[in-house]
């Protein structure tokens, strides 16, 4: 079968405001009760330093921080550097090899008393290595809890992201009913939301239709074409300057069966409900909880077998997550997904997800497409 053919999209247009990551290194040490801290996780380095390479070392001393990577990166970690402004913050150190860069790390992070280190990210056998020779400590979330609240700057990101892909699937959507595959689908997204001026997806974007695939939450994109009488599950979101977004549409190809219907209602209200509860204060799980009210009072909970949300940043998932067990409060400035589902084999599934920032009064949803009925929709304004 041929490619489909989808007419040249233009580039979403979008002035986005400049980063600003000074500072940033302050707030982490306001964190900590340690003198020094250590992380490799890429995302929090890149929140720290600006730095997008994928091998490094962060050290947070009392006075600096040093990103310590090898030589592949050289020219791009300072470059990086200066791009986020921090050359006064940030010192650059380049290795030959990672055994050396540990090494390097040691000999920084040595004689300053307990050592604060991401337990949580770091493996067993390299936390047992630096442990022979550091002090540590679990210090995780000491860059996390600051990079939950997203800026002026990243928010503008997000946004776009969020543009992109609302434009994408408004492209794409109203061919679903045209004999697609679902990898048709997932390429053609993909393929435009790099045309309209995104770096990639947000993650591998998920098209899952008919009955048996309709049904797995995180189904993998697989050559079976769509058919009438298929529900359809589209989970799609643009990655911009690191940034990414998230949204969930479903469809149903052809006349809504009633069973069909039902469902959907029943997702887009859960949905509905689980909006109209975030808010700065509101408890994680209090979100996750107006969802499920709604699938527990038609007898349907059973069929909701994921928790209702989480945040979106640098990560695709990352605090807070909405679920019964959560013990994050959301805050002004936290970007989360709402996004309930329900799932049968043999029936399909539905899913509805749109990413919202927390404000001080209240919400702004960044995702726009339409999701009063399960059908194909009209193109968004964007």
């Amino acid at each position: 079968m041929s490619r489909p053919q989808f007419p040249m999209q233009e580039r979403v247009p979008q002035e986005l405001p400049p980063l600003d990551h000074r500072g940033r290194s302050e707030r982490v040490r306001s964190r900590l009760e340690t003198s020094s801290f250590i992380t490799a996780d890429p995302a929090n380095i890149r929140w720290l330093t600006g730095f997008t390479g994928s091998t490094a070392w962060a050290v947070v001393l009392p006075d600096r921080v040093v990103l310590v990577t090898d030589g592949r990166y050289a020219d791009r970690a300072s470059a990086d550097v200066a791009g986020a402004g921090v050359e006064d913050e940030v010192e650059v150190a380049v290795e030959d090899s990672q055994p050396a860069m540990r090494d390097h790390v040691v000999r920084l992070a040595s004689g300053l008393g307990a050592v604060g280190a991401e337990a949580a990210r770091l493996t067993h056998a390299r936390w047992t290595d630096l442990a022979e020779h550091l002090p540590l400590v679990a210090a995780d979330g000491a860059v996390e809890s600051e990079r939950r609240v997203k800026d002026t700057a990243e928010l503008a990101r997000i946004a776009h992201a969020c543009r992109i892909a609302d434009a994408a699937l408004a492209v794409v959507a109203p061919r679903l009913g045209d004999g697609l595959t679902e990898t048709d689908v997932h390429d053609e997204l993909e393929h435009l939301m790099r045309q309209m001026g995104a770096d990639g997806p947000s993650y591998d974007t998920i098209v899952a239709s008919g009955p048996v695939h309709a049904a797995r939450p995180h189904h993998g994109a697989v050559r079976r074409t769509i058919v009438p009488g298929d529900t359809v599950v589209i989970d799609v979101g643009a990655l911009v300057d690191g940034y990414h977004s998230d949204m969930t549409r479903s469809y149903v190809i052809g006349v809504p069966q009633p069973l069909q219907q039902e469902w959907y209602d029943l997702v887009l209200a859960a949905q509905l409900a689980g909006l109209e509860v975030v808010g700065p204060g509101v408890a994680s799980r209090e979100v996750d909880a107006a969802c499920r009210q709604v699938f527990d009072e038609a007898g349907v909970g059973e069929w909701f077998v994921h928790a209702s949300g989480h945040g979106v940043g640098l990560v695709i998932h990352e605090e807070p997550f909405h679920a019964r067990t959560s013990e994050a409060e959301l805050v002004v400035g936290d970007v989360v997904t709402v996004e309930p589902g329900l799932y049968r084999a043999g029936f399909g599934g539905f899913r509805v997800e749109d990413l919202v920032e927390v404000t001080a009064h209240g919400h702004r949803i960044l995702t726009h497409s339409p999701k009063d009925a399960p059908c194909l929709p009209s193109p968004p304004t964007i």
